[in-house]
C-alpha cells in the first residue's frame, strides 16, 4: 500500500471516529430522555452519562475558545499528506462530511453547541446518573 493510500485511509477513520462523535452526543441526549421515559436504567449509568456530559463539554468549550475541532485538523492534515481534496473524495467521505460540516457563521455554531450543552446539564439534572451501589 502507498503512503498516498494509507493517508487517504487513515482520514476516512478520523472521519468515521468523527461522526459517530456526534452521533453520540445527539443520540445520547435523545436516549437519555427516552430511556428515562421508558424507564431503562442503563442510560442512567454514572459512565456513560459523565462521558456523554464530558464530550459535549470538550465541544462547547472549543466552540467558545475558537478552537479547530482536533480531529478535523487531524483529517483535514491526513488528506493533504494523501495529497487529495480535503473536500471532495469517495462516496462515504462525500456523505459523512456533508452530514458534518455545515456552512455558517461561526456564532451560530457557539449558539448551537452551548444550547445543547444546557439541554445535557439540564437532562443531567431531571435525570441524575445513578452509580451503582457498593460503589
Amino acid at each position: 500500500m502507498d503512503d498516498a493510500r494509507l493517508y487517504q485511509l487513515l482520514a476516512d477513520a478520523v472521519l468515521v471516529l468523527h461522526v459517530s462523535l456526534v452521533l453520540f452526543v445527539v443520540g445520547g441526549l435523545a436516549l437519555i430522555v427516552l430511556g428515562n421515559l421508558r424507564a431503562w436504567a442503563w442510560v442512567n449509568a454514572w459512565w456513560f452519562r459523565l462521558a456523554h456530559l464530558a464530550t459535549i463539554g470538550v465541544v462547547v468549550a472549543e466552540a467558545w475558545w475558537g478552537v479547530v475541532c482536533p480531529l478535523t485538523t487531524l483529517e483535514m492534515w491526513l488528506r493533504t499528506q494523501a495529497r487529495g481534496s480535503t473536500y471532495a473524495g469517495n462516496f462515504i467521505e462525500y456523505w459523512l462530511q456533508a452530514l458534518l460540516f455545515w456552512q455558517a457563521p461561526p456564532w451560530v455554531f457557539t449558539a448551537a453547541y452551548t444550547l445543547f450543552g444546557l439541554a445535557v446539564v439540564a437532562a443531567w439534572w431531571w435525570f441524575p446518573p445513578k452509580r451503582r451501589s457498593g460503589a
